[in-house]
């Protein structure tokens, strides 16, 4: 039997539902089904994320190290094998997909050091420029056919903004929002075909394995892919580890290191902070996130 970690049940009942409920409740017979399918052996206490279960084990065939992921597949998760597979084929320093189960979903990747993430470099500064090395090899790869574009995101976004900007209760509030969707509108027409990572942040980097012959590098997992422009991919590097004073630095850090026009840039930023506006009001959130808000200020020179 695998334990299941109280904190995921909590979290897939709480945003999925009766959906996250079932997920949750067949994880131990898939995890026995896949452990047997693809000979492992567990090897240590499970891990979790917001939608995911993470086993290490150990294939039996030839002792390598791996990790089991047994997640709930939706929209943003549905593009990560053929975006690893991608990543792999350029190799862009991304974890390597040893093994997918279409039918649920489930990945055998390879196993990380998981005592090593990026957010845990003392020195911030250090890990946004080893973060922005790590995001310059990701985009430079082109997006397969078949994954979501932003192009797709930027308009429902736009779509959404008459409606949902007015429940926000800060008149301040709603003129940033009107100010990020207004960027937007303005680099819409031409949303990019790189593959993007989406989530990008200092725990969804993770040191290399030396028993793997990896040692010395920082390597990218959990992606929600999207094919679209890299200026989409730098929000959570500023929102991670919140500084309000390092915002501009980490966000031109960035913008150097992948080569990207500031300007365009700044407009895909402003495009996250209005998506997480856009979704916060739809979840009956009625102020913005302060860190965000402050990201947009700064951005915008306020």
């Amino acid at each position: 039997m695998i334990e299941i970690p109280d904190e995921l049940a909590a979290t897939q009942s709480r945003f999925n539902g009766a959906a996250g409920r079932a997920f949750v409740a067949a994880l131990p017979d898939l995890a026995a089904r896949l452990l047997e399918r693809w000979g492992l052996r567990p090897d240590g206490p499970s891990m979790y994320g917001m939608c995911a279960l993470v086993l290490p084990v150990v294939r039996e065939a030839d002792g390598r190290p791996a990790a089991l992921k047994l997640q709930a597949v939706d929209e943003e998760t549905a593009g990560e094998p053929v975006a690893l597979r991608a990543w792999s084929a350029a190799g862009a320093g991304a974890v390597e997909l040893l093994d997918h189960d279409p039918e649920s979903g489930a990945l055998l990747l390879e196993r990380l050091d998981e005592r090593r993430p990026l957010s845990g470099e003392s020195d911030v500064r250090e890990a946004v420029k080893a973060l922005g090395s790590v995001l310059a090899r990701l985009v430079a790869v082109p997006a397969p056919e078949g994954l979501p574009t932003l192009g797709g995101v930027a308009e429902r976004m736009l779509a959404e903004v008459p409606e949902r900007v007015g429940l926000l209760a800060d008149a301040a509030d709603r003129r940033l929002l009107a100010d990020c969707a207004a960027a937007v509108r303005e680099v819409a027409g031409e949303p990019g075909d790189r593959l993007l990572h989406w989530d990008l942040h200092y725990d969804n980097i993770l040191a290399g394995r030396a028993d793997a012959g990896r040692a010395g590098e920082w390597i990218a997992l959990d992606p929600k892919p999207l094919a679209g422009d890299p200026g989409f991919e730098l929000f959570p590097a500023l929102d991670n580890l919140f500084d309000a004073d390092e915002v501009v630095w980490r966000f031109d850090a960035l913008t150097e290191a992948l080569g990207l026009d500031r300007e365009r840039a700044r407009a895909w930023t402003l495009g996250r902070v209005l998506q997480n506006g856009l979704w916060g009001a739809e979840e009956g959130e009625v102020r913005l996130a302060p860190d965000h808000a402050e990201i947009a200020r700064r951005l915008l020179r306020r």
